[in-house]
């Protein structure tokens, strides 16, 4: 991901593979300073300046690009603090007839790495603060809305210069649903549901 992506890698990456991914998990994330980019981890659920612990409020995993710009715990990470959160895939539900939840997995049509738009957010000490993010969302595309109203922003490799801050502004008109073609998906298995579920075998299709 370091050489794909052209960002220096940090010693404390977390550990991969990991195929249940879950809010408050490290991720694997794309930040720059202009000059140099840089591979590192982030917690996921970004946390406002103004909350005196972590979970003092809502957790804060994802930010709807149409109100990102306004709201007050997004709206300077929007402007100063991007980045990019790296994915094989994610999963999103649907439910049956009974209410029971069903997982799809949804990775790249072509087999790349996704790069998810996202904002970042350092809380607490100044000494070791946390650092913290949440990925854009905007409106499915007609694709993903047979599943979900929702999905996130995914860049380009050719976007992620605009997006990081490299190229200078105009980041907010990348925040669109992908086109029909980039993703795909399919239904796995429940076992998914649960957070302590682990292994390759949660990503396989379901029959």
């Amino acid at each position: 991901m370091a050489q794909l992506f052209a960002a220096a890698p940090a010693n404390d990456l977390p550990d991969v593979p990991n195929y249940n991914l879950c809010p408050t998990d490290d991720v694997h994330v794309i930040r720059s300073d202009g000059a140099q980019r840089a591979l590192t981890a982030m917690r996921w659920g970004f946390i406002p300046q103004w909350y005196k612990k972590p979970d003092d409020g809502p957790l804060l995993i994802n930010a709807r690009a149409e109100t990102i710009a306004d709201k007050p715990a997004f709206r300077s990470a929007c402007r100063e603090r991007r980045c990019v959160v790296l994915a094989t895939g994610f999963f999103e539900w649907t439910k049956d007839a009974d209410g029971n939840r069903l997982p799809w997995y949804i990775t790249r049509h072509d087999g790349a790495p996704l790069a998810l738009a996202a904002i970042w957010q350092d809380w607490g000490g100044d000494d070791t603060p946390l650092r913290t993010c949440a990925v854009v969302t905007t409106q499915a595309n007609r694709a993903m809305s047979a599943i979900h109203h929702r999905m996130p922003v995914v860049l380009e490799p050719e976007q992620l210069s605009l997006w990081l801050g490299e190229e200078g502004k105009g980041a907010a008109r990348l925040m669109q649903p992908a086109p029909e073609e980039t993703l795909q998906m399919h239904r796995v298995g429940t076992a998914v549901n649960s957070n302590r579920a682990a292994g390759p075998e949660l990503i396989e299709p379901f029959d």
